[in-house]
């Protein structure tokens, strides 16, 4: 396939995951669903599950608002109302983990309004580094191997984990590669950027990555398009179509990200050292840094944005801000102080999964792209 061809395909399957659900369940595979931020799909995907992602969608939000106060993150009201109306008919199981307030509650309102979907907590531990933070991570793990047993019929076995970090390692490795061969190509819109990461959510890993390697062989042998104005996004979520529009009407290209929902979750590889696969897949969560919903004392967080975009060039930080989302507002006057230093200029918008209307929005990139 041509560059074209991929780009098309990426974008088929983050613009419809629930016709890329519907032919994996055709296929007899089962499908367990993984909220956000970091779920152990190793995991899943070693019990020959496909893991699919459920990070809400742009909708309007009716049934879910039963369950929520308004003041709580959209993408938690957003994935409860798919489940309520049935967009993941189908799923086995769904697996949160609890690595923000939001995550921490929206578990148990799952359980009245989506029964037929059984939830499988993931508990993380907030001191993650020491070796007892190790231990509480792979209990976790433990606990998650054996309620998908029960909501799947399907078995665990180390030897397979081992293989399916093999394949995730492969896909991070690929992802991580793919940032900078963008970079290189403004002819790749910033919504087809989006595409590719959203994507990944909606796919085994190996299908993806062989996409991802198509793409990047394919970009590599093609003329790259005139220069924009490079830029460097962070935040949860980024992938609204009104919002990468904007972007790419004002001339923008996104060259470096840290968006939770795109390059965060390609950061860290699962570590060769380990007594079992398991051992492993617990020192990948200790090894994690750099997130807002991960615990940092020091917040390296913020100087590393600053670093990163120093780093690719990028003229300014654009920090998309996900509504009523606390640990990235407690963030943002750091990351500005952090940017500050290093003369970037940053900016701020606010985003909802329920928006309809960016040009408030529009304004203010607008006018961040006019002081780059």
């Amino acid at each position: 396939m041509n560059v074209q061809e991929l780009l098309n395909r990426f974008r088929e399957v983050a613009a419809c995951p629930r016709a890329q659900m519907e032919n994996y369940l055709k296929s007899g595979k089962k499908v367990v669903l993984t909220a956000p931020v970091y779920t152990p799909e190793e995991i899943i995907h070693s019990m020959g599950a496909v893991p699919f992602g459920a990070w809400g969608a742009d909708i309007e939000l009716n049934e879910s608002k039963k369950y929520f106060p308004a003041f709580i993150c959209s993408i938690m009201q957003s994935l409860l109302e798919i489940g309520i109306k049935g967009g993941y008919r189908g799923a086995s199981a769904i697996v949160i983990p609890s690595l923000c307030d939001s995550l921490k509650v929206i578990g148990q309102n799952w359980k009245y309004a989506v029964p037929s979907i059984p939830f499988i907590p993931m508990t993380y531990p907030q001191n993650r580094k020491p070796d007892f933070g190790v231990a509480f991570t792979k209990a976790g793990y433990e606990r998650v191997i054996s309620d998908l047993g029960k909501a799947t019929g399907l078995t665990f076995d180390d030897a397979a984990l081992g293989s399916s970090i093999e394949v995730y390692n492969a896909h991070n490795a690929a992802m991580r590669e793919l940032v900078g061969v963008l970079a290189a190509h403004p002819e790749v819109t910033n919504a087809q950027r989006s595409d590719i990461f959203k994507s990944a959510f909606f796919m085994l890993k190996e299908e993806h990555t062989e996409l991802v390697r198509a793409l990047i062989d394919a970009l590599g042998a093609a003329e790259a398009g005139p220069a924009k104005t490079p830029i460097m996004t962070t935040g949860i979520i980024a992938d609204a179509a009104g919002l990468t529009g904007i972007l790419d009407d004002c001339g923008l290209q996104i060259v470096c990200d840290d968006v939770a929902a795109e390059s965060r979750q390609y950061a860290t590889d699962t570590p060769a050292e380990g007594e079992t696969n398991l051992d492993r897949l617990a020192l990948k969560f200790r090894n994690m840094d750099n997130c807002s919903v991960l615990y940092d004392q020091e917040k390296n967080r913020c100087k590393k944005i600053a670093a990163d975009a120093k780093a690719a060039g990028a003229k300014g930080v654009l920090v998309i801000l996900t509504k009523f989302c606390d640990p990235e507002e407690f963030d943002y006057p750091l990351i500005k102080k952090a940017c500050d230093a290093e003369g970037i200029p940053v900016t701020v918008i606010e985003v909802d999964r329920q928006m309809v209307n960016y040009e408030q929005a529009r304004t203010a990139i607008e006018t961040f792209r006019d002081i780059l």
